[in-house]
């Protein structure tokens, strides 16, 4: 039995179907699912405030791990939105943000309501060229505002090449498509800020999240405070404060603890097997995906070669319909304008792609 098969049983939904779309979102592997059960008998048992601040600071630890960053650099959120709106907060008045026309709205709206001007970059044939961001192609803006991987299409960027132009310009990153898939380097790179739900490739479950705020951008006042944001909160004052000088700050009030402890445990789990290692296994599916989809004459819309990832987006006439179908069948993807996108983790095999494309060559035949 090979090291996968071994994982994939950790994930006790793939005996229910074949999960084809953790780009919207991913079951969760046993880790987690005891690691939040063991947080709800202890809340229905007794007060663990101490005990679950500490926990909730390993996860911090783990995420960190996961990101090369430091655990001061880390706030847990509830969400990808929540995320963004603490970096636009920080970033928005510094003027005009580089972004491009994939981008899911989390992204961009929340610098856009903030009144910041947002150019956007325009992808050729589904692809995003590096060289329309360098400053002398480029509308001059303050930040560029990318995701790592497209949630349209499933086109991957190189965060290092993207670090090595963005010269006095700040760099955030959205990874709620590659975080727990993808290893992420925010120091190598030149990450300044990166939000990312936890639902998705880091199989936390719902309601889980983090961003990360480089300690240059730690130096800037939050827009929004509570009790919990400063030094001493224990000490009730309601008329002074010192600030917290870590990411903690924008945990305001008291702690979403079975988030964090959801968090931290599939950071663990992940880190565990080796981001480096998963990377290899999604794309080796999503390889094998591509060629069976080439076989059957079936077409894909999304990029190969260096911006290839783990999720495919397949034409069909009918989406709606095809999504429905597959579903019928047991077989879950994502519903998109020009298709479904099909994605691959590391909890799925080869079965469950050769599922999926049979299933798309009998609804093309009728």
């Amino acid at each position: 039995m090979s090291q996968w098969d071994e994982i994939r049983k950790d994930f006790p939904a793939t005996a229910r179907g074949a999960f084809l779309n953790a780009a919207a979102g991913s079951p969760v592997p046993r880790p987690v699912s005891e690691a939040l059960l063991a947080y709800l008998r202890e809340i229905g048992e007794d007060d663990q405030w101490g005990p679950w601040l500490r926990r909730q600071e390993r996860a911090r630890e783990q995420v960190a791990r996961l990101l090369g960053a430091e655990a001061d650099e880390i706030a847990f959120v509830p969400n990808t939105s929540t995320g963004m709106n603490i970096v636009a907060e920080l970033l928005s008045g510094d003027g005009a943000v580089l972004s491009d026309e994939l981008e899911f709205p989390t992204v961009t709206l929340p610098w856009i309501h903030r009144g910041t001007t947002v150019h956007f970059v325009p992808a050729v044939e589904g692809i995003l060229h590096l060289e329309s961001f360098a400053a002398p192609n480029a509308p001059r803006a303050a930040t560029i505002l990318i995701s790592h991987v497209q949630f349209s299409n499933g086109c991957r960027q190189d965060l290092d090449a993207f670090g090595a132009l963005k010269e006095q310009r700040k760099l955030v990153v959205c990874g709620s498509q590659s975080v727990g898939a993808f290893p992420v380097d925010v120091k190598h790179s030149g990450i300044d800020a990166l939000a990312s739900a936890g639902y998705k490739w880091l199989c936390a479950g719902y309601g889980t999240g983090f961003v990360y705020v480089s300690r240059e951008l730690l130096k800037r006042p939050p827009h929004s405070i509570g009790w919990l944001s400063v030094e001493r909160p224990f000490a009730h004052n309601n008329r002074e404060y010192t600030l917290l000088d870590s990411a903690r700050r924008y945990e305001m009030g008291c702690p979403a603890f079975a988030g964090a402890i959801a968090m931290g445990a599939a950071a663990e789990y992940l880190l565990g097997i080796g981001i480096e290692t998963i990377a290899q296994r999604v794309l080796e599916l999503n390889a094998y995906l591509t060629s069976r989809l080439e076989h059957a004459g079936l077409t894909t819309l999304s990029p190969a070669g260096p911006h290839r990832s783990a999720q495919t987006l397949v034409q069909t006439p009918d989406p709606k319909g095809t999504a429905r179908a597959l579903l019928e069948r047991g077989i879950h993807v994502t519903r998109k304008p020009e298709g479904v996108r099909i994605s691959t983790h590391l909890y799925n095999n080869e079965e469950d792609v050769d599922r999926c494309v049979k299933a798309l060559e009998e609804l093309r035949a009728g």
